[in-house]
C-alpha cells in the first residue's frame, strides 16, 4: 500500500512539473505586445510651429509632449543611474549628481507637458485629462525611442529652442520660465 501512494505521489508531481514547465515554455513564445501612440489627427485649431527642424511643420502641443517624454524618459535614466551609485555601487558624489539631474529632467518634463496641456485646452476646447490622454501616447513614444542618457540627451537638445519660440509666439501656453539642465 505504501508503494502505491508513492508512486500515485511521484505520477502526480512529475505531471505537475511537466505541465508547468509547459507553460512556462508557452508563456516565453507569446509575442510581446508593443503599445504604439497612436496617429496625430490634423486640426485646423492647432498652431504648427514655425521653428527650425527637428519640430517644424508639427503642432506644438506635439513637438512639446515629445520633448516632455524625452525629458520624462531622462528623468527614469538617471533614477535609474542614481539607485545603481546609491545601492549596487555605493558613490555617494555619483548619487547626489544624479539625484540632482533627475530632479531637474522631472521639472523641465513638467514644463514642457504643462504647455502641451495648455495648447490643447485653449485650442481645442479639451478639459484637462482629455489634453492629458490626446499628447499622452505621443510623449511615451518619443521617450521610448531613448534608450540611454547620451541619446536621451541628444533628441533633447532642440527643445530648449522649440519652447524658446513657443515663448515667443504663444506666451500664454508657454509662461512658466524653462531652467537649462547643468
Amino acid at each position: 500500500m505504501p508503494g502505491i501512494i508513492a508512486r500515485c505521489a511521484l505520477i502526480a508531481i512529475a505531471l505537475i512539473v511537466a505541465t508547468s514547465a509547459d507553460a512556462q515554455r508557452y508563456r516565453r513564445r507569446a509575442p510581446r505586445e508593443v503599445e504604439h501612440a497612436p496617429p496625430v489627427s490634423a486640426d485646423k485649431r492647432d498652431s504648427i510651429v514655425a521653428a527650425p527642424a527637428p519640430f517644424n511643420g508639427r503642432p506644438y502641443w506635439l513637438a512639446l509632449a515629445q520633448c516632455g517624454g524625452i525629458y520624462f524618459k531622462l528623468n527614469a535614466l538617471y533614477t535609474d543611474a542614481a539607485v545603481h551609485a546609491r545601492v549596487v555601487k555605493p558613490d555617494p558624489h555619483a548619487n547626489a549628481e544624479f539625484t540632482k539631474k533627475l530632479n531637474e529632467a522631472i521639472n523641465v518634463a513638467t514644463i514642457y507637458f504643462n504647455a502641451a496641456e495648455n495648447f490643447l485646452r485653449t485650442e481645442r476646447g479639451l478639459e484637462r485629462y482629455d489634453a492629458i490622454l490626446t499628447y499622452d501616447g505621443q510623449s511615451r513614444a518619443a521617450g521610448d525611442r531613448v534608450r540611454t542618457i547620451d541619446a536621451a540627451l541628444a533628441a533633447a537638445k532642440a527643445c530648449p529652442a522649440l519652447y524658446r519660440a513657443c515663448q515667443a509666439a504663444h506666451f500664454k501656453e508657454c509662461s512658466e520660465p524653462l531652467a537649462p539642465l547643468s
